[in-house]
């Protein structure tokens, strides 16, 4: 896998060089430069025919990885200097641009995310559902929020674009987190987030908290955590220090979710993944019969300690996690 540098043969073009990222077909762009080293470098989108069927290629960049990162490509070269860079769609003077950038430069252009300010991501008002079932909910007192009660089919706050779900906060108080971690309802409840194209758990409580618990062992509940991570990436697990500090993260993730959910499908179509390419997400894996179990004891069902359990248990399990009514109440 390599990025490569070619002049360009027009030479009524500004801009002297051809860039080729190995993404998909392949992705080109003309530019001025071969490594934003100084400055972001623009780059002009040009159909894939443009690249040369004998190129004077002047520089070529193995590369450990090539990805597409909601609007922009994250480019990561196998050598020692100069290994990191990004491809990044944008907005600049009230139109649609690339830029070529690195950690040096990347301040320059920032990929369809507004800096924010008091108001996150610059959003005059902000809507966010909130979950019928939240029984002490955030207020959002003072922000640009506005707040609508009603049965979302996982997390406890969400914003949603095209009457579609694309965000999503799990809230947890310390005690429920273990509870819920110990019980297995942390895992189905990752497990659903995971479909949405972005979601997270907030904690009102810090990390270091866990390790001053003395009614569970500190060290499982830091492993079970971890494990949850590495089997959930796409879902984060962020700790707070109190509810008003986790209130306030809820409230700039979901609209910073808002804005790329606005912004990200004209860019995926420009780079090539279509429209819908946000929202694909890996499917939950299959549970495992402890974690059914955990569900059905959490959920009033009788069954053994050990063993294999009836198929009315996996059946209830499957139409509380699978159904078509979306219930809230069977997370």
């Amino acid at each position: 896998m390599e990025l490569l540098i070619a002049r360009n043969p027009d030479p009524d073009s500004t801009l002297p060089y051809l860039l080729r990222l190995p993404l998909g077909t392949g992705l080109v762009f003309r530019t001025k430069g071969t490594w934003p080293r100084t400055s972001a470098l623009y780059c002009h989108p040009v159909d894939l025919s443009e690249w040369p069927a004998h190129p004077e290629v002047v520089e070529r960049i193995p590369l450990r990885s090539c990805a597409r990162r909601g609007s922009a490509i994250d480019v990561v070269a196998d050598r020692g200097r100069e290994q990191r860079s990004q491809i990044v769609f944008t907005r600049a003077r009230n139109r649609e641009m690339v830029f070529w950038q690195s950690p040096r430069t990347r301040k320059q252009a920032r990929p369809d995310v507004r800096l924010p300010t008091a108001r996150a991501a610059g959003l005059p008002e902000l809507e966010i559902v909130v979950d019928a079932h939240e029984r002490y909910p955030y207020r959002f007192t003072g922000q640009q929020v506005r707040t609508v009660r009603r049965g979302l089919p996982c997390g406890d706050y969400a914003v949603d674009a095209g009457g579609k779900v694309v965000a999503a906060v799990e809230r947890k108080s310390l005690p429920d987190l273990l509870s819920s971690l110990s019980s297995g309802r942390l895992r189905f409840a990752l497990g659903e987030l995971a479909a949405l194209p972005r979601a997270a758990v907030v904690v009102e409580e810090s990390y270091a908290r866990v390790f001053a618990q003395d009614r569970v062992r500190p060290a499982q509940v830091a492993d079970g955590l971890a494990e949850l991570q590495i089997r959930w990436p796409t879902v984060p697990i962020v700790f707070c220090d109190n509810r008003k500090l986790a209130e306030e993260w809820t409230y700039r993730y979901l609209a910073a979710a808002r804005v790329w959910a606005e912004d990200e499908g004209p860019a995926l179509a420009r780079i090539g993944a279509g429209e819908h390419g946000a929202a694909d997400a890996p499917p939950a894996p299959a549970p495992s019969t402890a974690e059914v179990r955990a569900w059905a004891r959490a959920h009033g069902f009788t069954v053994p300690d050990r063993g294999r359990l009836r198929p009315e248990i996996h059946r209830a399990w499957e139409d509380a996690h699978h159904g078509d009514d979306g219930d809230a109440s069977s997370r």
